[in-house]
């Protein structure tokens, strides 16, 4: 079992696409979200196109993604209702496990983009989030239009989902992981064995390597 495209990770992790149906931000907060994204966005796309090996730029991009992407906040999204079904403990494993395979999943494929850019658009409200469009430009390929949402609840501005290529990141594991969870019976256990493995799988592959 493998969760998590990692093509659409990195996407996201670079670029975003406008929803409709949401209202305009005031001007300074607007501004602020957006400088974060572009700031966000700039040490992305300089470690991409680096000409470092790969296991640099993984080892570069992690305490990027842990400073500005809110793994925790995603995690519990994506356990949904079984997140309160579980208990301390398990909560505790389970976001552990969660920051390896969502860290893996956009770290495995940075060998697979050079020569990319992005443009910043308009800052909009979504709900208690903001929704920051972008475009991603990669050499002879069609620009990937996605939105970044970005929640700064807690003072500072972290990334919570990304939309793109037609999906909620967020929501797409959501529903993957309910599922996997109800043909196990709800246990969540069972979720949580299943990270265990896939992070094993990628230990040894990357060993191989």
């Amino acid at each position: 079992m493998t969760f998590f495209s990692g093509r659409r990770l990195v996407l996201g992790s670079l670029a975003l696409l406008c929803a409709g149906g949401l209202s305009i931000m005031p001007a300074h907060a607007a501004q602020n979200t957006k400088q974060f994204i572009e700031g966000f966005g700039k040490q992305l796309v300089a470690i991409v196109n680096s000409p470092v090996s790969l296991p640099e730029k993984k080892e570069k991009v992690m305490p990027l993604i842990q400073k500005n992407v809110d793994i925790d906040a995603i995690g519990r999204y994506c356990l949904g209702r079984y997140w309160k079904l579980a208990t301390p403990a398990q909560q505790k494993e389970y976001l552990e496990l969660f920051h390896q395979v969502l860290v893996n999943a956009i770290t495995d494929k940075l060998g697979d983009y050079r020569g990319v850019s992005f443009t910043i658009g308009s800052v909009t409200k979504s709900g208690e989030d903001e929704a920051v469009e972008a475009t991603l430009l990669r050499p002879q390929q069609p620009p990937a239009t996605m939105q970044w949402i970005v929640n700064s609840a807690t003072g500072s501005e972290k990334v919570v989902d990304v939309i793109g290529e037609g999906a909620s990141l967020r929501l797409t594991q959501r529903q993957d992981y309910s599922s996997y969870i109800a043909r196990n019976g709800g246990s969540v256990d069972a979720l949580i064995s299943a990270l265990k493995r896939q992070i094993a799988h990628h230990t040894a592959a990357a060993t191989q390597n």
